[in-house]
């Protein structure tokens, strides 16, 4: 049985947790994210998720959530 691979839908950023540390864009191998000129994360290149959810599991506040096709 072949598995298919799933999809990022999206990415969310909890803006009032985020403390725009930039430890999100750092680790993602994809570059997703660019970062505001207020220091605030924007995954703007979702196709680019390689689904490796670093930017979750790295980020200090727990302000990332990874959602991915259902």
């Amino acid at each position: 049985m072949v598995r298919s691979k799933k999809k990022v839908e999206r990415i969310d950023i909890n803006l009032k947790w985020c403390k725009r540390c930039g430890i999100c864009a750092a680790f993602c191998p994809g570059g997703v994210y660019d970062r505001a000129p207020s220091g605030e994360p924007k995954p703007v290149r979702i196709q680019d998720c390689t689904e490796c959810r670093m930017c979750e599991l790295y980020c200090p506040e727990y302000a990332v959530t990874v959602t991915e096709e259902a």
